[in-house]
């Protein structure tokens, strides 16, 4: 989203708009910290329950990665995301670059959740996984009401790191 955001805010800079840029700018500005903001603090209590909640995951529950996850999500809602992206160019010609920085800001508030996420999980020392069968039934939402709780492992399983980085391996010489 942040890049979509980023491309259209640049492609509606180069139209003057109704309001003129200055205004399309500074309001964009405004627009891109109140969606970070909302974005970023948006159902964390959701998160943090579910995070506090966490089992620990058995040998046979499926795990899906949130990772995974938000690549799931996304192919869902592409179109949605494509929609976002279109009015945001659109609304160029009457603001320009607000729409493309509210974009912008909605990306960089969930980066701001997610790196709130993988200190959540440092400070425990355990990684977060959400079971598949919840998630099926749930459009593909991480704290969902269908997500009862989350699975927990140790940061030593998997080939994942804190926050759902891929872990970085020594090279074996």
């Amino acid at each position: 989203m942040w890049w979509l955001g980023v491309f259209a805010a640049g492609v509606g800079v180069l139209v003057p708009g109704l309001t003129g840029r200055r205004i399309g700018v500074m309001a964009g500005a405004a627009l891109f910290i109140v969606a970070a903001a909302v974005v970023a603090l948006l159902r964390r209590g959701r998160y943090a329950t579910l995070a506090r909640a966490a089992a620990r995951a058995s040998k046979y529950d499926v795990l899906q990665d949130r990772g995974v996850t938000v690549r799931t999500w996304r192919r869902g809602h592409r179109w949605w995301l494509l929609l976002a992206f279109a009015a945001a160019l659109g609304s160029a010609f009457a603001v320009p670059a607000a729409g493309g920085m509210l974009l912008a800001g909605c990306g960089t508030g969930l980066r701001l959740k997610a790196a709130w996420l993988g200190r959540l999980e440092r400070a425990e020392d355990a990684l977060l996984w959400v079971r598949v069968d919840w998630l099926a039934g749930n459009g593909g939402r991480p704290a969902g009401k269908a997500v009862k709780a989350y699975r927990s492992t140790g940061i030593a399983a998997g080939d994942a790191a804190p926050g759902g980085a891929r872990r970085r391996t020594a090279a074996l010489v």
